[in-house]
């Protein structure tokens, strides 16, 4: 087989061999539905219970507080929907905030929502990918409901201040709602001392299984349940119990928060080398997000004068996985909604490619990946009529100044 170099760990992760040890009881003898009273199961039903205790731990929740779901996309979907609804119904409030950057899940469905009479505000971001706390404050009035705001951007990997963004969404007596998908296992998750109301999560992004995810509410508020037809999950979340999922998703937890400081501090001594040697031996390059707080695994660099896709096609065939953007959206051939948000030149929006690192990435890794960035994007302009006019443009301007 052929070597290859996997650096697309935002939009998945490979399961690792510790939770496909927890769950090869589960798909080989114990098949009982953890709903049944019998023996079978029970026993079952104890594996999916501790599995919801090491998610609350994880994240610093009570275990009643902790809902399985199939993804992400379904708990964002269940809170801005279900949430909503409720919301609604029962005080008027009409109104959600979110922001330009957000997941695909939480954009179209708040579009989906607006399109059906729900006010919206999609909160810009500045150059460099920040939210302005300012215009989200200015931005609440008398009838919103809730505030929907990501802790680590996909893309780019900004980290947005989720614990400030609480403080205010408290204050103003507005419900907060984090998708942490891409912050479990790289930086620190506590919800008591965030303070947020929701908060979602897949395991699939730490080294679990795809179709399994959790969402946290907090005690005392509830969304009305996306999935009706049954008593599962405390009556908020109807279906035959995934219980393979919610123990490969326990044992994925516990492990990437017991390893998450010593990763993060690794995996950020390889992105910053890769950034530095591609921009030191890369002509025309930049980071694109904030140099001031990101996640360390993802890196979003534009190369001028090349499309992004080519580049993917090209590392690809050299046996690296990149990405354009995110998963959810990659058939689109537009540039990437959250690179767009931050007005980036288009140009430079169609360059920029996402190198996402993880457990298996090394520093060889890192260097053989450089070496093909170099060779390609060297080769794709060498094709380029606009990089050819750039550099004539750039002799003629120096003639003219000697």
């Amino acid at each position: 087989m052929e070597k290859r170099i996997y650096l697309d760990n935002s939009a998945t992760t490979p399961v690792r061999p510790e939770v496909l040890e927890a769950i090869y009881p589960f798909l080989k003898e114990l098949g009982g539905n953890p709903s049944s009273r019998h023996k079978e199961g029970r026993l079952v039903k104890a594996a999916f219970e501790k599995a919801r205790d090491s998610v609350a731990t994880a994240i610093n929740a009570e275990s009643k507080e902790v809902i399985f779901t199939s993804c992400a996309t379904e708990g964002n979907n269940t809170v801005l929907k279900g949430y909503l609804s409720g919301l609604r119904s029962r005080t008027g409030k009409n109104h959600i905030i979110t922001t330009a950057v957000e997941h695909p899940s939480v954009l179209s469905t708040a579009r989906e929502l607006e399109k059906k009479g729900t006010e919206v505000t999609f909160l810009p971001v500045d150059k460099f990918g920040r939210l302005n706390l300012d215009m989200l404050r200015s931005s609440i009035k008398e009838n919103t409901g809730l505030i929907s705001v990501m802790m680590v951007n996909n893309e780019t990997g900004n980290i947005y201040p989720v614990k400030e963004i609480a403080k205010i969404a408290a204050e103003k007596g507005v419900l907060f709602h984090i998708d942490a998908v891409q912050a479990i296992g790289k930086i620190p998750v506590d919800v008591k001392d965030i303070g947020c109301d929701f908060l979602t999560l897949t395991a699939h992004k730490f080294y679990g299984l795809k179709g399994s995810g959790a969402l946290y509410v907090k005690w005392g508020k509830w969304a009305s349940p996306l999935i009706t037809g049954g008593h599962q999950e405390r009556n908020r979340r109807a279906g035959t119990e995934n219980v393979v999922g919610a123990v490969g998703l326990g044992k994925a937890i516990e492990l990437a928060v017991k390893e998450q400081s010593e990763e993060s501090a690794r995996l950020k001594k390889l992105r910053d080398h890769l950034e530095k040697r591609i921009l030191e031996e890369v002509p025309y390059t930049r980071v694109v997000g904030d140099p001031g707080g990101r996640a360390s695994f993802i890196s979003n660099i534009s190369f001028r004068f090349v499309e992004g896709e080519a580049i993917l096609l090209k590392l690809d065939y050299d046996g690296i996985a990149v990405s354009t953007g995110s998963a959810c959206s990659s058939g689109n051939l537009e540039p990437s909604h959250v690179i767009s948000a931050m007005k980036v030149d288009p140009e430079e929006a169609h360059s920029s490619i996402r190198f996402s690192l993880g457990r298996s990435t090394t520093a060889e890794d890192i260097d053989y990946t450089v070496e093909r960035v170099k060779e390609t994007i060297s080769q794709l302009r060498s094709f380029s009529p606009v990089y050819d006019k750039f550099l004539l443009e750039n002799e003629k301007k120096s003639a003219w100044r000697v």
